[in-house]
C-alpha cells in the first residue's frame, strides 16, 4: 500500500464551503465507485479555513495517469468535477488546469 497527500484550496466563501462539505457528506454513488475502481483503498479530505488536505491510500494497481484517463471517460465523474470547480480554486503554484497538487513528505515518525 502507498499513501499520497494532496492539497487544494476552496473559494474563501462560507456559503460555498458549506455547500462543498454537504456534497462530500453524500457523494454520488458513481464517484465512490470510480474511486474504488481506481485502486484507492482509503480517501480522506480535511479542511482548515479554505485549505483542503487529502490523504489517499492506494493499492499496487493505482496510477494517477490511469485514474485521470478513466475519469475523462466517465461522464458522471466529469459532471462532478465540473460542479466541484464552482467551489474549488487552484493553489497559487498550480499550472493551468491543475487541481489537487501532490505534496512532498518532509517528516515521518514511526513507532515499530
Amino acid at each position: 500500500m502507498k499513501r499520497y497527500a494532496l492539497a487544494l484550496d476552496l473559494k474563501d466563501d462560507e456559503k460555498l464551503i458549506a455547500e462543498y462539505e454537504a456534497y462530500h457528506r453524500a457523494i454520488w454513488p458513481e464517484i465512490a465507485e470510480s474511486i474504488k475502481a481506481a485502486g484507492i483503498l482509503n480517501m480522506e479530505i480535511y479542511r482548515i479555513a479554505n485549505r483542503l488536505f487529502m490523504v489517499m491510500e492506494v493499492d499496487d494497481t493505482f496510477s494517477f495517469e490511469a485514474k485521470a484517463k478513466a475519469d475523462l471517460a466517465n461522464p458522471k465523474v466529469m459532471e462532478w468535477e465540473q460542479l466541484m470547480w464552482k467551489y474549488q480554486q487552484a493553489l497559487p503554484m498550480a499550472k493551468p488546469g491543475e487541481k489537487w497538487l501532490l505534496m512532498d513528505q518532509i517528516f515521518a515518525c514511526k513507532n515499530d
